[in-house]
């Protein structure tokens, strides 16, 4: 099938010119400036291509570079371009030219016959502090400590003023102001005496919401950021908490709040105290009219004034500030592993004021002196993409470019589940708008950015998995397959993997039940799995994303590395059969069934088929597939 003149934007196939950020097809997945990178384009020979380009903008110029044709395999020809990482972010893409269409360019959203703006550009990063190696491909356990496990230790500790004691077994309130009240007492040695059920999971890293002593079971309305809670067992709970994990290959973020602290912190009643005007702190604040500006208007959050250079060197560089303070050094078995930052998307905005990448590159640089091989991840529930240049957080939590795709897809037509603030339900879309919609938020980032972000399909802020499907197991596995198998960390809330249910955030935060015969056995099964198989698979941990169908109900992709290709089908509902050639899948032949049953390898066709919702992992070794790089690192230029 040659390219075809008509645009095409939204078309996904294996006769389509590929090329992705993965190292299948780039050469240095973490460039310095005046690094020499290859970049490689696998061209189908049907597209009747007869030359390549690349276009890249020094300096803000466009310049080509042309290809050179490095091998030509029985279906594809592998084009090769050397690049100069001459700016920190070089943007570039590949013209393609002959055939039937002349003229086309392909970017991050695919193949397009017209002239294209440069946000879809592909990317090349170069810093001197690139992203943590191990969190590639990792998956995360959302840990809320309060509802989580609770500890003998806990039956000694007094209910504070604020709180309303609740029992384990208690239903949750999900009204104010029992919502932030309403506590239950979990600890950080009940998540150690839990350990054992994350180990068998298959989890990489332990995610903790805020420890730090608060006002409300939440935490996210800080009191201090000198000490952890002593209602979840102070300083020396998180210790004995980080210890064991790392003893079991477990790493452990924490939760920051950068935006705001909570009204009753230090630096606040020092602002606002009597003298308050005359202390440092009063402009550790924003203040307006008289008083003092509050995150969204709620009282109990004031927001910080990251303008004050005194309040950002109290955070993110002094010695016992909060960032550097709780990570662990290199080589030490305590201490925190890196951040997940709450509010990053409003951090350092107020009106005509905007210092948000600053903050974030101050907080990012600090960590690389400190602890250089922490994880720096944003939450962000919208349009991340203008926020993730590459320098600041290492990657943001994907509401928008996954989590809302895949619930538009997977969601319960009746249902009317928590929207994340739209004042109307998401609509239900088919698998063509799903991918379209994805494609179109990944390729406005690196695909460093991309792996080092968190993809979810829930978390403690919004509906629960099981809830926002109507009940339906097998449409939480459809969810759990493309969490499992697309690039990026997998995050995933405690309780999701035995079928918890909650109608929105608050609804969603009950305790974990540690009773094993209330648990949805099927759906731990699926999890299990699935991680398994993700463990296990350098192609669904390290590989490029290549989309191979998406239509109505079915979704199909490849995910390659060097050495793995994974083939993963997705269906929602029943559907016609998929059919994709063989000539296109060197070595398919071969495979195994990784998650799933099998495929159907014919002659000339994979034919994959769904009675019902369902996922499938075929994987193999390549043959005959095109090139591979002899060096991980590529020269360096004096440009």
């Amino acid at each position: 099938m040659p390219l075809s003149p008509v645009p095409d934007s939204r078309a996904v196939g294996l006769h389509l010119p590929h090329h992705d950020g993965s190292r299948r097809y780039v050469s240095n997945l973490a460039p310095r400036l005046g690094d020499l990178v290859d970049v490689l384009v696998r061209v189908p020979l049907e597209s009747e291509v007869e030359r390549v380009h690349v276009r890249t903008t020094p300096d803000g110029e466009t310049e080509f570079a042309p290809g050179r044709l490095v091998r030509t395999t029985a279906t594809d020809a592998w084009w090769r371009v050397r690049l100069t990482c001459h700016n920190p972010v070089t943007n570039y893409r590949f013209l393609l030219v002959g055939g039937p269409a002349k003229y086309a360019w392909l970017n991050g959203t695919g193949v397009h016959h017209r002239d294209v703006p440069d946000a879809s550009d592909f990317r090349l990063v170069a810093h001197d502090s690139p992203p943590p190696a191990w969190a590639e491909g990792a998956v995360v356990y959302q840990i809320f400590p309060d509802r989580f496990a609770r500890s003998a230790r806990a039956d000694r500790r007094e209910t504070p003023d604020w709180a309303q004691p609740a029992r384990w077994t208690d239903p949750v309130d999900p009204r104010p102001p029992a919502a932030s009240s309403q506590l239950y007492g979990g600890d950080l040695d009940g998540v150690v005496d839990h350990l054992e059920h994350l180990v068998s999971l298959g989890v990489d890293v332990v995610y903790l919401t805020p420890f730090f002593p608060a006002r409300s079971n939440h935490r996210y309305d800080a009191s201090s950021f000198e000490q952890v809670d002593p209602l979840l067992g102070g300083d020396r709970a998180l210790r004995r908490l980080t210890t064991a994990a790392h003893e079991r290959g477990l790493r452990v973020m924490g939760d920051f709040t950068t935006n705001h602290t909570g009204d009753a912190h230090e630096w606040f009643l020092a602002a606002a105290g009597p003298g308050g005007r005359q202390t440092p702190e009063r402009d550790y604040y924003i203040w307006e009219n008289g008083s003092y500006v509050a995150w969204l208007g709620v009282p109990s959050l004031p927001k910080l004034n990251h303008r004050n250079e005194a309040l950002r060197h109290r955070i993110f560089d002094h010695p016992r500030g909060v960032v550097r303070r709780w990570l662990g050094r290199p080589g030490r078995r305590e201490g925190l592993d890196g951040w997940r930052v709450d509010v990053a998307n409003m951090t350092g905005r107020w009106r005509a004021t905007d210092v948000n990448h600053d903050v974030a590159r101050q907080m990012r640089a600090s960590m690389a002196r400190h602890a250089p091989e922490a994880l720096l991840v944003g939450e962000h529930f919208h349009d991340y993409t203008v926020d993730l240049p590459g320098d600041g957080w290492h990657g943001v939590m994907n509401y928008a470019g996954f989590c809302k795709p895949v619930w538009n897809w997977v969601r319960d037509t009746a249902g009317d589940p928590m929207t994340m603030g739209a004042p109307a339900p998401l609509p239900v879309l088919e698998a063509g708008a799903v991918v379209e919609t994805m494609r179109d938020f990944t390729s406005r980032i690196s695909w460093q950015s991309l792996v080092h972000s968190f993809n979810l399909v829930g978390s403690h802020d919004v509906t629960r998995l099981r809830t926002l499907v109507d009940h339906d197991p097998r449409l939480v596995e459809v969810a759990a397959g493309l969490l499992f198998t697309m690039p990026s960390l997998a995050m995933f809330t405690y309780g999701d993997e035995i079928g918890m249910e909650g109608a929105f955030g608050e609804d969603g935060r009950r305790p974990m039940p540690w009773d094993e015969s209330t648990w949805d056995h099927g759906i731990l099964d699926v999890y299990r799995a699935l991680i398994a198989a993700r463990r296990s698979s350098d192609a669904l941990r390290h590989g490029g994303l290549r989309w191979v169908h998406a239509d109505g109900d079915a979704i199909v992709f490849l995910r390659e590395s060097p050495t793995e290709t994974a083939l993963v089908h997705v269906a929602r509902a029943a559907h016609e059969p998929v059919t994709v050639p063989v000539r296109h899948l060197a070595g398919v032949e071969t495979g195994r069934a990784a998650y799933g049953s099998g495929v159907r390898v014919g002659k000339r066709a994979v034919t994959l088929k769904a009675s019902g919702p369902g996922v499938r992992i075929w994987s193999w070794a390549p043959t005959d597939d095109g090139v591979r790089f002899r060096t991980p690192r590529a020269r360096r230029t004096g440009r």
